[in-house]
């Protein structure tokens, strides 16, 4: 943003200078010519009033000695003579008593009051408003005998001053006139040369032909000025040219720039569809391999309740069938009346025994069956439902039971027991069953032992999941890609990269939560889940 400027022609500059110049020159001139010639003449003023004051006191004195005053009266009158006299009066003094002696006005003046009073007022002459006023001491010898009082007029004084101020003001007014003469005379001579220096420049800037050159000039100045130009021009004029060729060789390598630009153009589109393509194969291929993950995963789980169901029904068939050989020993005693009342006791108390142990295992077995299958039902269902959240723990305990009984896992979990909420079970019931597979796979990898905190609480509307082992933790190097697809530190051992990945989206996607991760390297990790439920009060 620029701002406007007021442009001030020269001859107005030089014109203002001038002026100030001769105001100020005349100023102190003004201020010298009062000081010696005003001062000068105030005191001669003063000095000829004390003089002419001594005069008319040297001739009073007899008079006033001889109380003579009508005598003194034609004296005084001889004073009309001079007509710069306004007034003169004559005092005398007897016993320290100023009386009124005799006195002189000139004829066109009206009388005024004595002055006796004004003795010390006036004992240095005092100018003021064109006259003068001074009242002089008479004396014989030593002896004070009166005053004389003397009022002249200061008009010739005045006149002077008037006309030395009218002398002053002409010859203001005249250096006035010869400088402005002068100055617009320096004004046409400066302005001339810098007519054609700007004349010149303006015509080769609208011819833009910066071979032209400004013509020499009288004064030496401007000269200089316009060969400093013309050396301008001519470094332009080159600079012109360099640029000229410099502008062809940029386009021509624009050109060249502009084909290479439309191939390599014509070549990344070529990649950017291929990319896409391998991308949208990059996307199914993930899919199916989280798919493969969660199946691998309940495979795990099949695989762990089938060990665990083959446990106790190994147990029952081999109590059913130590119980079927018993009985056909019974069977065959009594068919041969050989049966004894101590070989029927003891069959009757290992008969007992062995229905007890079919019994608990085939209870056993079903209450795994029962729980993998609601697991199982859990998982395949992203469906809201209401259930407690200490249950769906304990079922997912039970179903990792074979893999928690792989390494001594010491579990604390802090849940309230009736805490019972409307979500998805099926989401959460995968969450949790992955972070503990996770932390007995690479968390505790070669620990004796390990400990998961698992804690849940309610936070208005929201349940609070707190997971957190200590285990071997995570390098700082995963840290911030713990949640990307195929991040694994077992590759090539079995490991996908897609267990934490696939919690992430559980609750991100499934829930509509979030999770945060922190871990530092040897002190385990910790998960912080939080999505929205419904609380059912029970």
């Amino acid at each position: 943003m620029t701002v406007d400027r007021k442009v001030i022609p020269l001859r107005r500059k030089f014109l203002a200078i001038m002026a100030m110049f001769v105001t100020i020159a005349f100023f102190i001139a003004h201020l010298t010519v009062s000081h010696f010639v005003f001062d000068y003449l105030e005191n001669e003023l003063k000095a000829d009033i004390k003089d002419r004051a001594n005069i008319i006191a040297a001739r009073s004195v007899d008079f006033i000695k001889a109380n003579n005053y009508n005598e003194y009266e034609p004296v005084l009158a001889n004073l009309k003579a001079i007509p710069r006299f306004n007034y003169v009066h004559v005092y005398d003094v007897e016993d320290g008593k100023i009386d009124f002696f005799s006195s002189y006005n000139k004829g066109t003046l009206p009388t005024i009051a004595p002055k006796m009073d004004q003795l010390e007022k006036f004992k240095e002459p005092v100018i003021s408003d064109k006259i003068i006023e001074y009242i002089s001491p008479i004396k014989s010898g030593e002896e004070l005998v009166g005053y004389s009082y003397i009022q002249m007029t200061t008009e010739a004084y005045d006149q002077l001053k008037f006309t030395t101020f009218l002398t002053l003001a002409v010859g203001y007014l005249l250096f006035m006139a010869i400088g402005a003469y002068l100055t617009l005379h320096m004004h046409s001579m400066v302005l001339q040369g810098i007519t054609q220096v700007s004349t010149g420049i303006r015509s080769i800037s609208q011819k833009r032909d910066y071979s032209q050159r400004i013509e020499s000039m009288d004064s030496v100045e401007f000269d200089m000025l316009s060969k400093n130009l013309n050396i301008l021009l001519h470094r332009t004029e080159k600079y012109l040219q360099k640029q000229d060729s410099a502008e062809q060789e940029i386009l021509k390598l624009n050109q060249e720039l502009e084909d290479k630009v439309s191939q390599r153009t014509e070549a990344l589109k070529e990649s950017n569809q291929e990319l896409l393509s391998t991308l949208e194969k990059l996307h199914q291929f993930q899919g199916q391999l989280v798919e493969s993950e969660k199946m691998a995963s309940l495979g795990d789980m099949v695989a762990g309740v089938a060990h665990e169901v083959n446990t106790p029904i190994g147990l029952g068939v081999t109590a059913s069938t130590l119980l079927s050989d018993r009985l056909g020993e019974i069977k065959t005693a009594f068919e041969d009346k050989t049966l004894k009342s101590s070989q029927l006791r003891k069959f009757l108390n290992e008969g007992e025994e062995n229905v007890g142990i079919i019994y608990r295992n085939l209870n056993r077995a079903a209450d795994l069956i029962s729980s993998f299958k609601k697991v199982a039902v859990d998982q395949s269902s992203e469906e809201d439902r209401r259930f407690k959240v200490s249950e769906l723990i304990d079922e997912v305990i039970l179903t990792l039971a074979p893999q928690l009984k792989t390494k001594p896992v010491d579990l604390q979990i802090d849940c309230p027991s009736h805490l019972t909420v409307v979500s998805k079970p099926g989401p959460l019931n995968q969450i949790l069953i992955n972070l503990i597979v996770n932390s007995i796979i690479h968390g505790f990898e070669n620990q004796e032992e390990g400990v998961i905190n698992l804690n849940i609480m309610q936070l208005s509307g929201q349940l609070h999941i707190s997971y957190a082992d200590n285990g071997k933790g995570v390098d700082q190097a995963l840290k911030n890609k713990i949640f990307d697809p195929f991040i694994t530190t077992k590759r090539g051992e079995g490991g996908s990269g897609l267990g934490l990945h696939l919690v992430y989206n559980l609750v991100t996607q499934a829930l509509g939560g979030n999770i945060l991760f922190d871990s530092e390297l040897g002190h385990g990790v910790r998960f912080d889940i939080n999505f929205p439920v419904t609380i059912v009060e029970t």
